[in-house]
């Protein structure tokens, strides 16, 4: 079996000390695929654990590898899901120092934050649309642990995938105001557009991501619960971070959402 308490290590000693690891996916002994993403998702929880017993606290989830060119690049089918720490929360309007981070890349998301617990096996959209009490444009910061960005599955799921930090925008919006679908995105740096897409580029529709999280976390014996930020996936390509740069998200419906890096 593999020694997953090493692999964890390996990740936690690279975000600790700021130098990135080689992949970690050479480490797993597990054959079987769904028994090797089954041990990728332990290893992630040594390590959220470990944050937790340093008294953070998890305030939701979020949804990697929603984009079908992604899923093909990587060889696989579904999305994945990492957890969002306290920690990780970042204001719009307020700096981010950029040395914290390992690689970091913006990509422009739709939040949901929940009001209702999602526990049934199997949900609807309409499961989510009543449990959802407002949406947050957002931009997370996503953030590798692993040299060069070199992962498959089995990396960012140990990786937590791949999670760095995330900016929440303040205008909460029902779903019902939005086009979920339609919506357009762009995102510039400084004034240099770096991405654009729309909701239709988070799996067809950002409440379908939602379903499989709500869905998953149920068979992990972690549900959804209220209060649940949930960040449903990229609505565009990723942008490499520019130290000194303003990233501003516009998605339609809602005022711009800023991710702001320091100088260092």
């Amino acid at each position: 079996m593999t020694d997953k308490q090493t692999i964890a290590d390996q990740l936690w000693r690279a975000e600790q000390t700021r130098q990135a690891c080689t992949p970690v996916r050479e480490f797993f002994t597990e054959q079987d695929p769904r028994a090797l993403i089954d041990a990728a998702y332990a290893v992630q929880r040594i390590n959220i654990e470990r944050h937790l017993a340093e008294g953070r606290r998890v305030v939701g989830r979020k949804i990697g590898l929603t984009s079908l060119a992604v899923q093909r690049q990587l060889g696989v089918d579904s999305p994945d899901f990492g957890t969002l720490l306290d920690s990780m929360s970042i204001c719009d309007g307020e700096e981010i120092q950029t040395s914290r981070l390992l690689q970091p890349k913006v990509e422009a998301e739709l939040a949901l934050v929940l009001e209702r617990d999602l526990t049934h096996e199997k949900h609807s959209v309409a499961d989510i649309i009543g449990a959802t009490a407002y949406a947050l444009a957002s931009i997370e910061v996503v953030a590798s642990r692993i040299e060069g960005w070199n992962i498959r599955l089995v990396d960012t799921v140990a990786d937590n995938a791949s999670s760095g930090l995330f900016v929440l925008g303040t205008q909460p919006m029902k779903l019902s105001k939005l086009d979920l679908v339609g919506m357009k995105m762009a995102m510039h740096a400084g004034d240099t557009l770096v991405s654009e897409g729309q909701g239709s580029a988070c799996l067809g529709n950002p409440l379908h991501a939602a379903c499989w999280l709500a869905d998953t976390m149920v068979r992990a014996g972690t549900p959804l619960r209220a209060g649940d930020i949930v960040l449903t996936g990229a609505l565009g390509p990723m942008a490499a971070v520019v130290p000194g740069t303003t990233y501003t998200a516009r998605i339609e419906g809602f005022t711009p959402v800023r991710a702001i890096f320091s100088q260092e």
